[in-house]
């Protein structure tokens, strides 16, 4: 236990923070706006991590830490365990404040520019193909799936099929549910009450299925490259060695250049929506703007590497405070505890599945190898985003596959925020 740490520091020296954060809270001191949300977030989202990443079952089978940070804090808002002044100071931090959008701006930018130009470009020409295919395929296996449980196949793929292909919470069901809210007038809140279940629960599947793969491949080599995901040409995707040397000035360029690309979606989605009547969420024109940027190598290395490295930054010492704050303020456990039935569970599991077999199908159409075809295309289409892709790649035993699990969860992302823009007048029209 001498050992053990949270946030990098000693027992001691974290319970001593949590401690004056929990008196502020008891004496209704904790400091409004930035500081008090951005410290209990921080702090408080810390503890569950390390809670739900040293928890048999939870961490082996249902992503561990994130899930305990969401449900956790869900949780803590549903018993009322924590004052109203903080559940509503967290809130505005997260929409008013904007820290959503800042995490994404940095997520999106530095995941992209820190790929390298031949693993987007070239393996793109055949990876995307593959996740087209897994989402057709989950796709048409929930609307039958739930046609044949007397429901909706609109709804079916709208609040299920959807959410579980979206990459993630931040920049998948978030924003999904934004879309989703401008299309039928219904609180953005409300609309992620019912897209997180099957986030978390596609999310678990994804993971279990990992394992199976894993196998499934040493059981029938054939279908295996044994964590490479073609045949031929692997060596000259990777992406080049970088230092993690991180200086100041690098921090500044990150951020400016990120809160950038984040405000120039913005103008676009403007633009389309107001003069052309083509209304496609931001987040989308900032990925579609940032991969050209990358493909045609218009930022200095040095500056992508900025950004990086900020993504890294944000990634390493934010991504449980960010979880935390969706707790909070995009989470009803009340709605979340409701959608917990058979037939959901049932649901959810027939979309990682279509994800599987139609990645792999089209994977091996294109020269890839089934097995990691569906891990990456597939199966990394339906998890968590990012922490999603490391619990995937560590079931499956194939974290080299990290870069692609990427394009999935950043580019593949997008995809279906486009899609699900278009889907809103068809399903809800």
């Amino acid at each position: 236990m001498k050992e053990f740490k949270i946030m990098g520091m000693s027992l001691p020296i974290y319970f001593t923070l949590l401690a004056v954060l929990i008196v502020a809270i008891f004496l209704n001191a904790l400091p409004g706006g930035m500081i008090g949300a951005f410290a209990f977030m921080i702090i408080v989202g810390a503890l569950l991590d390390v809670i739900g990443n040293n928890t048999p079952i939870v961490k082996t089978y249902f992503g561990g830490g994130p899930i305990v940070i969401i449900f956790g804090s869900a949780a803590l808002v549903y018993f009322k365990i924590i004052p109203e002044s903080v559940i509503e100071n967290v809130t505005t931090f997260m929409k008013g404040g904007g820290f959503l959008d800042f995490y994404i701006a940095a997520l999106i930018t530095g995941s992209i520019l820190g790929m390298s130009k031949k693993l987007l470009v070239k393996a793109a020409i055949r990876y995307f193909p593959c996740i087209l295919g897994g989402v057709v395929v989950s796709l048409a296996f929930v609307a039958i799936g739930g046609l044949a449980f007397g429901q909706s196949p609109g709804e079916s793929i709208a609040y299920i099929g959807i959410p579980i292909m979206g990459g993630g919470m931040g920049a998948g069901a978030v924003p999904i549910s934004e879309v989703f809210s401008k299309g039928i007038g219904v609180p953005a809140e409300q609309i992620l009450s019912r897209l997180v279940p099957a986030v978390a629960l596609g999310n678990a599947i994804a993971i279990v299925f990992g394992g199976l793969l894993d196998r499934l491949g040493k059981k029938y080599p054939k279908l295996s490259g044994d964590g490479k995901l073609m045949d031929i040409g692997e060596d000259g995707l990777k992406p080049k060695e970088t230092k993690d040397e991180f200086t100041l000035v690098e921090f500044g360029q990150g951020i400016a250049i990120a809160t950038v690309f984040f405000t120039f979606g913005k103008i676009v989605a403007y633009i389309f929506a107001n003069y052309l009547n083509f209304d496609i969420h931001s987040y989308a024109w900032m990925i579609i703007s940032v991969a050209i940027i990358k493909s045609f190598n218009i930022l200095p290395a040095k500056l992508e590497a900025a950004c990086a490295k900020w993504y890294k930054f944000v990634a390493t010492n934010w991504t449980a405070a960010l979880l935390m704050g969706i707790g909070i303020a995009y989470t009803d456990l009340g709605q979340v505890i409701s959608a917990f039935t058979p037939v959901y569970l049932i649901l959810c599991f027939l979309v990682v599945l279509g994800a599987i077999i139609g990645s792999a199908v089209v994977g091996k159409l294109v020269g890839f190898y089934p097995i990691e075809a569906a891990i990456t295309a597939g199966l990394c289409m339906a998890n968590m985003g990012g922490t999603g892709d490391v619990a995937v790649l560590t079931a499956a035993n194939r974290m080299e596959l990290m870069p692609f699990a990427q394009i999935s969860s950043r580019l593949g992302g997008a995809f279906i925020i486009l899609l699900a823009t278009f889907l809103v007048p068809i399903v809800f029209g």
